[in-house]
């Protein structure tokens, strides 16, 4: 089976275009291996980073609470840690810290979260397009998903997490907001459509804070629904 044609996959560090892309399951699901190894090693060597992935504490502070998301304390600091600044357009800077993982937390409240910014070779994204001010999944949008849900229950993987990112249109608070409910929803459908186990999926939005197209913050290739394999 070969993945959609709207699937986007970042190739060689570079954006290609969706039509571009052919992957098979097996190559899929060799991805997705690839970034459990990556984040197995960015936790285990306490720099907070490895060879294609780092580790960011981001606030999602203005996200409602999510099902199935891991809410992490405040991230260890006694690795190596340093800066990243992120500018997703010409008014609004996020900063955030690189960092190793933290012990979960089961407090109820909003903390920060401990995110992977994968390199765009190591990034599995779905352009699923959501009607404007919407989080409702489409009928035409579902078939999107499928090979993802062949290839979950083929592999061993523990724990996926789905992204969801929007572009720079709005203000941060409401596209942190619309980016999760669109994760949620996704996952939602994984579960209830696609019969994968809840406890193997969570949501997580992350709004306009990492931007596929740097030099376009309001392209439609930043609005994204992204898949990692955690574990």
């Amino acid at each position: 089976m070969r993945l959609p044609l709207a699937m986007l996959v970042c190739l060689a560090g570079l954006s290609a275009p969706a039509s571009s892309q052919d992957l098979t399951d097996s190559a899929l699901l060799k991805l997705f291996t690839t970034q459990r190894d990556v984040f197995k090693a960015a936790q285990s060597n306490r720099l907070g980073k490895t060879r294609g992935l780092t580790l960011v504490t981001i606030d999602t502070a203005a996200t409602p609470a999510a099902s199935g998301m891991t809410t992490l304390a405040p991230a260890d600091t006694t690795g190596e840690s340093g800066s990243v600044s992120i500018t997703p357009d010409t008014t609004t800077t996020t900063n955030v810290t690189t960092t190793g993982l933290s012990t979960p937390s089961t407090e109820s409240a909003p903390q920060p979260v401990v995110f992977g910014e994968l390199a765009p070779e190591l990034q599995v994204n779905v352009n699923i397009k959501f009607g404007f001010d919407s989080a409702a999944l489409t009928p035409d949008q579902r078939p999107l998903l499928t090979q993802l849900c062949n290839v979950m229950k083929q592999s061993d993987i523990q724990l996926f997490r789905i992204v969801g990112h929007t572009d720079a249109s709005g203000t941060d608070a409401y596209n942190q907001k619309l980016s999760q409910l669109r994760a949620e929803e996704v996952r939602r459908y994984m579960v209830d459509e696609c019969a994968i186990a809840a406890g193997r999926l969570e949501a997580l939005g992350v709004g306009e804070q990492f931007l596929a197209d740097q030099n376009d913050p309001k392209a439609a290739d930043n609005r994204r629904v992204e898949f990692q394999a955690l574990s």
